[in-house]
């Protein structure tokens, strides 16, 4: 009753419009979608058979299954796990993401059940994929940085902003590039400043979003050529 009044008295106070639709959000805890939106959006549960190394959606089944896609074999990270598709809530979600740095509960427990799911076991070192100079200082956060903040909040698992970095300003990607484009905006894009705390360890690389698996696959590679010994990739949503 008192979080039905507490978002009532908030939506009258500082309304947010579903970046979807258009309509009020009802729930401060939604974030930037309304409930209607987020249940027409796909987040992965049980029944959904999902490619066992990068996460892309399959099938959904009720047989289990372990299935590959076939397209990310030569991917530098060991696992990959998402939250849903990108699209809907989601897409609305990350989009707000970038431009406020406010993290709505309904985002932290898709983050805490998809980090469930993922069966780790052991301490990993959580490593947000990190934003160039340029884009850090005209946003003036990372959202991966805020995504990674909650898993380790959640696991007590150190987390570590400064040794992964952007060497330089990569364009942006956009939904018309192969994955051939893709990976070419972000080949050799990524360097490990300080190797001594990642050899060793086993990191948890956390993003917004995952597309073509460019991205992760080539921080992975940094990572890893620095002694880092599995790189598991944690994201909000999955490009369908």
């Amino acid at each position: 009753m008192l979080s039905f009044l507490t978002d009532s008295l908030a939506s009258l106070i500082y309304p947010q419009f579903c970046g979807v639709c258009g309509r009020l959000v009802e729930k401060s805890s939604d974030g930037a979608a309304c409930a209607e939106c987020w249940s027409n959006t796909k987040i992965f549960g049980d029944l959904d058979r999902l490619c066992q190394k990068c996460g892309l959606f399959l099938v959904e089944s009720d047989v289990e299954t372990t299935n590959t896609c076939g397209q990310c074999s030569d991917h530098a990270y060991d696992t990959a796990q998402s939250s849903g598709v990108y699209g809907n809530a989601l897409a609305a979600s990350i989009l707000h993401l970038k431009r406020v740095p406010l993290m709505p509960v309904r985002i932290k427990e898709l983050l805490v059940r998809t980090l469930d799911r993922a069966q780790l076991t052991g301490d990993y070192l959580i490593v947000p994929v990190p934003l160039s100079k340029k884009r850090l200082i005209e946003r003036g956060f990372n959202q991966s940085s805020l995504l990674g903040k909650v898993l380790s909040a959640h696991t007590g698992w150190k987390f570590d902003e400064h040794s992964l970095i952007r060497t330089g300003d990569t364009p942006m990607h956009r939904a018309a590039m192969d994955r051939f484009a893709r990976e070419a905006t972000v080949k050799k894009a990524f360097s490990v400043v300080r190797p001594g705390l990642l050899k060793g360890k086993d990191i948890l690389l956390v993003d917004d979003l995952f597309t073509s698996g460019a991205t992760a696959s080539n921080c992975a590679k940094v990572m890893k050529k620095v002694g880092a010994e599995r790189v598991v990739v944690l994201t909000l949503a999955r490009a369908a």
